[in-house]
């Protein structure tokens, strides 16, 4: 049976979460927004599930605002804000999910000023560097990843809104990877906007979430019934939204023993690595997600070996699964100062509550044969 190493990329969706969304995929089917009786259940059952969300990262339920999926969040965070503070800069990290710097890419060519936080091999941001370009005092947003989607590089963010906001700044954190997998604190660390998404912790695909503080504005960015308190407009996803708070209540019941179980594994996994000649893991000594393992066999395309592991029978990737069609190095990578044919180089594993060592030994044995092959071998 193929043997799936890539829950960075998407998760199976958990049995309770399933038998959770099952009766809203049938009765009661009202929409959220209609006063009847129907409509009162649904929206019951999205309030239930907006504080089961807050209550994994540490907001209100209030603060809540549910979208289609961390893309979403992300743009409606970075255009909304651009669009409330006319003329200020947006920051974003040079690790950033293409949902981050493909949307404050995109306010440049409506003359937003832009700047790209440089990052350090380590994989965490010059923060000498940040802390001069806020003190020009013309910046409006930073955006920073709370735990990077390929290294698993955990950030400081309470260190990033404290700085930030002695700036007259706003922080934006990108938590779709974290959230489930780290104990998140938006309120105690000072966060304005967070972005989820359901199906990176075991939820539905295409149901998301925007923490934003109160007091915070954002322009919205989709206009229509003034859904979400006229933040998001559009129809509940109701069967979707109650999905993602029972995923958000598994996972903060279940994040210490997932943790654990995932840590285990990439330790043996690594220890295993390390056995082959020219390897290099991706801030290994840094504090990273427990379940996350980027590493480069020197020599050989991350492409290729992908391709190579999946005829083996193992799904793992070479990063991002949004730019896996595009055959590039690794932005992320690139953004923090490593040699292209290293970043060219990357594959990444990243384990789930299900995997086993027996399956972490047969990936490392399927490793080794496709290593002593020249197929992945990289042209030179």
């Amino acid at each position: 049976m193929p043997i799936y190493l890539d829950h960075n990329a998407t998760t199976p969706l958990h049995p309770d979460v399933l038998a959770a969304m099952q009766p809203h995929l049938t009765k009661p089917f009202g929409n959220p927004a209609s006063v009847h009786r129907f409509g009162r259940a649904a929206h019951a059952a999205v309030q239930r599930a907006r504080d089961e969300v807050a209550q994994l990262i540490g907001c209100r339920g209030s603060e809540v605002v549910f979208t289609s999926g961390g893309t979403e969040s992300d743009n409606l965070a970075v255009k909304g804000v651009a669009a409330a503070l006319p003329g200020r800069t947006v920051l974003y990290g040079a690790t950033e999910h293409p949902a981050v710097l493909e949307a404050a890419e995109a306010l440049r060519s409506t003359g937003t000023p832009v700047e790209v936080i440089p990052y350090r091999d380590d994989g965490h941001p010059d923060w000498d560097w940040l802390e001069q370009r806020l003190a020009q005092n013309d910046v409006g947003l930073v955006c920073m990843m709370a735990a990077n989607n390929e290294t698993g590089v955990i950030q400081d963010i309470a260190r990033a809104a404290t700085l930030v906001h002695a700036h007259g700044a706003l922080l934006h954190v990108d938590a779709v990877q974290a959230a489930g997998k780290l104990p998140l604190d938006f309120a105690g660390n000072g966060v304005d906007l967070m972005a989820l998404s359901a199906h990176k912790l075991f939820g539905p695909r295409g149901v998301g979430a925007l923490a934003i503080r109160a007091g915070v504005t954002v322009y919205p960015q989709q206009h229509g019934g003034g859904h979400e308190d006229n933040l998001r407009s559009g129809t509940l996803n109701a069967p979707g939204i109650v999905g993602m708070g029972a995923a958000c209540r598994l996972a903060a019941e279940q994040m210490t023993a997932r943790n654990a179980h995932c840590q285990q594994l990439r330790d043996r996994f690594e220890a295993g690595l390390a056995q082959l000649p020219k390897v290099t893991v991706f801030a290994q000594e840094q504090a990273r997600l427990a379940n996350t393992c980027q590493f480069a066999l020197h020599g050989f395309d991350g492409e290729a070996m992908v391709m190579a592991l999946d005829r083996e029978g193992f799904a793992v990737s070479s990063g991002s699964a949004c730019h896996s069609e595009h055959g590039e190095p690794s932005h992320v990578l690139m953004g923090m100062g490593l040699p292209r044919d290293l970043a060219k180089a990357a594959v990444r594993v990243s384990f789930g509550p299900d995997n086993s060592e027996a399956e972490v030994d047969q990936l490392l044995a399927a490793i080794g044969r496709v290593a002593s092959t020249p197929m992945a071998a990289m042209a030179v």
